[in-house]
C-alpha cells in the first residue's frame, strides 16, 4: 500500500487517506455534455462540452498555494471552521479519506466528534454536477452547526477569463431567486445559456461577490464572511457583480448521532428534504461501466 492510499478492488475505487498528496489526485466526472475534474482536496473544475468555451466554475493554472479553489465549503462548530475535504480551510482533521469511483467521489473529514461524508457526482443524464453532504454528530451533545458552500464562476471563455483582466471586471453577471443564485453573465446579449447554485433549503444568507466574501488580503483558507458568521447579502443587489461567486450558509441544529442530509451542485445543494425531481438522483451505477474484454485475434500460418 502507498503512503497516500490504496486501490479498494471490490469497490472498484481508489481511496486516498491523507490529503498532502504529491500532486492533486484527479478523478474525472461527466456524461456526454457536462463534466467535472475533480481532485482529492475537492478542487477542479466544470464545464458543458466545451472546456474553454463553456467553462463554468473558475480554475487558475500554476497558482500557488496549488489546487485552491474548486468545491469549497467549510463547515462552523463553535470556535472551529474545517472543510471536509481538507481545502480550502486547511484545518486539520481528525481524519480524511477521498474515495475515487467510478462517476463520483466521496470526501469524508472528521472534527471535534461532528464527521462529513460529501459525495460528488455527475449524473448519467442530467447537466449538472450534484454535491450531497451528510453531517453526523458523534458528541453525544446537541451542537449548533453552519455549513457554507460555494463556487466561483468562471465567465464561460476560459483564456479570456485568467487573462482579460478589464473585461472580466465589467461583464459579471447575477440574479438571485430565492436560494439561488443565476450566473448570467453575457445571457441573452452573446449566449443561450446559463448557469446556477442553489440550495433547496432554508438559507441564512448569501454572497455573490468574491472580494465582499473574502475580505481584504485574505485567502479561500480563512474568509471573512465565515470567520464572523455573516454575509453580505444586504449590499449585493442583482446585477453586475464581477469578481463574483455564489454563496449559500446554512444554520443547523444537530441532535446527538442523528444526522443531517443534504444536496448540492456548482449548480444544485440541500440540508434537508430532497425534492421529487432529485430522488432519482444517484451516482452512475457501475454496471453502466463497461468492462474492457480482451479481443481476440489470430494471423493466418
Amino acid at each position: 500500500m502507498s503512503r497516500y492510499g490504496y486501490f479498494d478492488d471490490s469497490a472498484k475505487e481508489y481511496v486516498i487517506i491523507r490529503p498532502d498528496t504529491p500532486l492533486p489526485w484527479i478523478n474525472y466526472l461527466g456524461n456526454d455534455g457536462f463534466f467535472s475534474l475533480i481532485s482529492n482536496t475537492c478542487g477542479g473544475y466544470s464545464f458543458y462540452k466545451d472546456a474553454k468555451l463553456r467553462r463554468i466554475t473558475r480554475f487558475r493554472y500554476n497558482n500557488v498555494p496549488t489546487d485552491e479553489g474548486g468545491r469549497l465549503f467549510y463547515i462552523c462548530d463553535g470556535d472551529s471552521v474545517w472543510s471536509p475535504a481538507y481545502l480550502p480551510a486547511r484545518e486539520k482533521l481528525d481524519s480524511f479519506k477521498c474515495r475515487h469511483g467510478l462517476g463520483y467521489s466521496v470526501f469524508e473529514g472528521k472534527k471535534n466528534k461532528v464527521s462529513a461524508a460529501l459525495t460528488v457526482t455527475v449524473p448519467l443524464h442530467s447537466r449538472m454536477e450534484v454535491q450531497k453532504i451528510v453531517l453526523t454528530n458523534e458528541s453525544g451533545s446537541e451542537k449548533e452547526l453552519t455549513v457554507y458552500g460555494g463556487v466561483e464562476w468562471c465567465l464561460w471563455n476560459a483564456v479570456d477569463d485568467s487573462a482579460n483582466f478589464q473585461r472580466n471586471w465589467n461583464i459579471g453577471e447575477v440574479e438571485i431567486d430565492g436560494s439561488t443564485v443565476y450566473h448570467k453573465t453575457e445571457y441573452r446579449e452573446r449566449r443561450n445559456h446559463y448557469a446556477f447554485y442553489s440550495v433547496n433549503a432554508p438559507i441564512a444568507g448569501f454572497d455573490t461577490d468574491r472580494d465582499s466574501f473574502l475580505g481584504r488580503f485574505r485567502g479561500w483558507d480563512s474568509p471573512a464572511a465565515v470567520e464572523q458568521r455573516t454575509s453580505s447579502a444586504a449590499s449585493q443587489p442583482a446585477g453586475r457583480r464581477s469578481p463574483s461567486c455564489g454563496w449559500r450558509s446554512i444554520w443547523i441544529r444537530a441532535n446527538p448521532k442523528p444526522s443531517c442530509s443534504g444536496w448540492a451542485t456548482p449548480k444544485i445543494r440541500k440540508i434537508r428534504n430532497l425534492p421529487p425531481w432529485m430522488s432519482s438522483i444517484k451516482p452512475r451505477p457501475k454496471s453502466s461501466w463497461l468492462p474492457l474484454k480482451p479481443k481476440r485475434s489470430s494471423t493466418p500460418r
